[in-house]
C-alpha cells in the first residue's frame, strides 16, 4: 500500500498545532511540594500526563497509568512490542525569555515554549504518527506502545518503576534528540562531593557565610551568589570584582547589607552534555574569590572547586580524560554547588564517559580527591553506556525510512546526552532534530519550528509502520 505519510501529517496540521500549544502550557515541571500518591512529582507533571492519557483514551489507544510513574497508550496486536519511549517532564524554565516559556506564542512559525522540543514537541509528534496509523486502520503484526515518562529530567525513577511491571519492547526509539539515529549513547554519572565535617574556625581574613549556584546537575549554571564578611575594604574588593567581569565579559554586582558582602554573577546555561558550550557561573565566582584567605571551611570549599573543575569540562585536572572511537570524549558538568557554615559544601557533578572509559578508576579517583579536602563521594544516579550495533535491522529500517522521506543520506551519531533509548534493549534516539537545527533545549527562548516537527511526525508515522506490519 502507497501511502502519503507527509499529506497524512499535512491533512491533520491544525489539530497537531492545537494539542501541541495545549501540552506545552501545562508546566510539567519537577514540584516536589505538591508531590502526593498518584503525583509523586508534582501537580504540574501529573497533570501533563493526564493530558496525555485523555487525548489518547479519545483517539481510541488502550491506556494504562502507573502509579502516575508512567503510562503508555497502545494500539495494534501480536506478541511482539515496538517501543516508543517520550517524556512530559521539562527542565526549569529558567530567565531570560522574550516571551512567557509557558504561553507557546507561535510567532514566525515557531513555538516558543519550555520542553518545545526537548520532549514535548517531538512527543506529539510521535503520537500524531501513532494516530495516523490507527485511524488509517493498517493491518500489524506488532504491537505499537508509546511508553510515557514523567522524571526523565531528573532521576529516571518513571522507567525503573515501568519496565519492573510492564515487559520490554522488543526494539523501539526515543525522539527525543537529532536525526537521523543516535546509536549509542555515553554512560552517565550523578554524583556529589558533601562536605563530611564542616568547619566552624575563623582563620583568614574572610567568612564564607553561603555559597548557590545551580539547579539541576543536566545544566550549566547560569546564576551563582556568594555572602561574604571579614576585613576587606568594599572599595578595593569592588574595583578587583568589576575588572574581573569585565576581562572575562561576564555581568555581575557587588552589594553590602549588614556589613556583608554579596556577590551575583551570571553565566549561560546550556545542556549538561556539553558544558564547554556554557558559561558557569559558579565556577567562575568561586575562581574570583580565590584570591582571598578564607575560614578553614570556605577555603577547602574553593580550593576544592578550583584545583579541581574550574575552566575544566574534560576531566584534565582530575586525570579522567578520555575518549574513543564510538561516543568521542569524557565531559564534565558541575551542575551544582552550595555552602554553608552549619551544612558545609556540595558539589553537584554530572560526569559523561565513553562507552570503552575505565568508570571503576575514575569513581576511585572521584573519592580520593574529595577527600583530600574532606568530601565524601555519593553516587546519585550511574546509567552505563548504550551501544546498538550499526548492522541490528532497527537501525537499517529507520535508515531506509530517513533517507526516503528527506532525501538526504543517512548516518550513525553518538552522544554525551542521556535518552529513553538507552532503557530498551535494542533502542535508538530518532530525532526530532534535524541536521542544522539551532539547538535549544534547556536554554532560553526554546522553540520547535512547526514545518519540521510535522515533518518528524510523518517520519515517525512511516518508521513506525515498517517497524511493525
Amino acid at each position: 500500500m502507497m501511502i502519503n505519510w507527509k499529506q497524512e501529517v499535512e491533512n491533520r496540521k491544525e489539530g497537531f498545532i492545537e494539542d501541541l500549544r495545549s501540552f506545552l502550557q501545562i508546566k510539567s515541571v519537577l514540584d516536589p511540594d505538591t508531590a502526593k500518591e498518584g503525583a509523586p512529582f508534582g501537580e504540574g507533571i501529573r497533570k501533563g500526563l493526564d493530558f496525555l492519557l485523555e487525548t489518547g483514551e479519545a483517539d481510541g489507544f488502550r491506556s494504562k497509568d502507573l502509579d502516575g510513574y508512567a503510562a503508555h497508550l497502545e494500539f495494534g496486536e501480536g506478541d511482539e512490542l515496538v517501543g516508543v519511549l517520550c517524556h512530559i517532564d521539562v527542565v526549569p524554565e529558567g530567565d531570560g525569555w522574550s516571551s512567557d516559556p509557558f504561553a507557546a506564542e507561535l510567532r514566525d512559525g515557531k513555538i516558543y515554549a519550555r520542553g518545545a522540543i526537548d520532549d514535548k514537541g517531538p512527543t506529539m509528534a510521535a503520537y500524531y504518527a501513532m494516530k495516523i496509523i490507527n485511524e488509517l486502520g493498517l493491518k500489524l503484526t506488532k504491537r505499537v506502545r508509546m511508553i510515557i515518562g514523567t522524571d526523565e529530567e531528573s532521576n529516571w525513577q518513571c522507567v525503573k518503576h515501568y519496565f519492573k511491571h510492564e515487559e520490554m519492547p522488543t526494539i523501539g526509539f526515543a525522539p527525543d534528540a537529532d536525526f537521523p539515529i543516535i546509536y549509542a549513547e555515553k554512560g552517565l554519572f550523578d554524583c556529589e562531593w558533601r562536605q563530611v565535617k564542616s568547619s566552624e574556625t575563623n582563620e583568614g581574613d574572610v567568612r564564607l557565610l553561603s555559597f548557590q549556584s545551580g539547579r539541576r546537575l543536566n545544566m550549566v549554571p547560569d546564576q551563582a551568589e556568594a555572602v561574604l564578611e571579614g576585613n576587606v575594604e568594599i572599595e578595593e574588593i569592588a574595583a578587583e570584582y568589576k575588572e574581573y567581569l569585565n576581562e572575562l565579559q561576564l555581568i555581575g554586582k557587588l552589594s553590602v547589607e549588614n556589613k556583608r558582602f554579596i556577590f551575583h554573577l551570571e553565566g549561560q546555561s546550556v545542556h549538561g552534555s556539553a558544558p564547554e558550550k556554557g558559561k558557569n557561573a559558579g565556577l567562575f565566582l568561586l575562581n574570583f574569590l580565590s584570591r582571598y584567605s578564607f575560614d578553614q571551611g570556605g577555603q577547602n570549599f574553593i580550593e576544592l572547586a578550583n584545583g579541581y573543575l574550574t575552566g575544566d569540562t574534560e576531566g584534565n585536572k582530575l586525570e579522567i580524560k578520555d575518549s574513543d572511537d564510538i561516543t568521542g570524549p569524557l565531559t564534565l558538568n558541575t551542575g551544582i554547588m552550595t555552602y554553608t557554615t552549619t551544612d558545609g559544601g556540595i558539589f553537584g557533578l554530572n560526569l559523561r564517559y565513553p562507552v570503552k572509559h575505565d568508570f571503576e578508576s575514575t569513581q576511585r579517583k572521584l573519592t580520593s580527591v574529595g577527600k583530600q579536602y574532606g568530601y565524601e563521594l555519593n553516587e546519585i544516579e550511574h546509567l552505563t553506556p548504550h551501544h546498538v550495533p550499526k548492522d541490528h535491522p532497527l537501525i537499517k529500517t529507520l535508515l531506509n525510512v530517513y533517507e526516503k522521506q528527506t532525501g538526504e543520506e543517512g548516518y550513525l551519531i553518538s552522544i554525551g546526552g542521556g535518552t529513553y533509548a538507552r532503557s530498551l534493549e535494542a533502542g535508538v534516539a530518532f530525532g526530532a532534530l534535524f541536521p542544522g537545527e539551532e539547538e535549544l533545549a534547556h536554554q532560553k527562548d526554546e522553540y520547535v519550528d512547526v514545518e519540521n516537527i510535522l515533518k518528524a511526525a510523518a517520519i515517525y508515522a512511516e518508521a513506525i509502520y515498517e517497524l511493525a506490519k
